[in-house]
């Protein structure tokens, strides 16, 4: 019998996935001012959706692409709109928050079960 189960391996896994976005939104923050320069993205939700369905060892060795935007915004040619980048950063922020406290309550459970304080 394995220690965790499917959800947390998937909590562990979107965890990871939610910090790569971060910085790749945080790389397109920091580069809003760059010449030419295209925003990239993580679709983390899509991949583990589709581990999902296909069991077990897909999740657990379930990756995340990062995929560039061609639409340009500015003159310069970038790609980054600041505040469409900053919603994102803050929204990826709080997700990443929630995932922590989930998983955390999860093997808090866990170790109340085994009688570890």
């Amino acid at each position: 019998m394995e220690l965790f189960d499917t959800t947390q391996l998937g909590l562990k896994r979107a965890i990871s996935g939610a910090a790569q976005r971060q910085n790749v939104l945080a790389d397109n923050v920091a580069n809003a001012n760059t010449p030419g320069f295209k925003p990239r993205d993580v679709d983390f939700h899509t991949a583990l959706r589709s581990a999902f369905a296909d069991g077990r060892d897909a999740v657990q060795s379930a990756s995340f692409a990062e995929s560039a935007q061609d639409t340009v915004v500015r003159a310069d040619g970038s790609g980054v709109d600041i505040d469409v980048e900053s919603a994102k950063l803050s929204q990826n922020a709080l997700e990443y928050q929630t995932l922590l406290q989930v998983s955390k309550g999860r093997t808090d459970i866990l170790k109340s079960a085994i009688g570890v304080s």
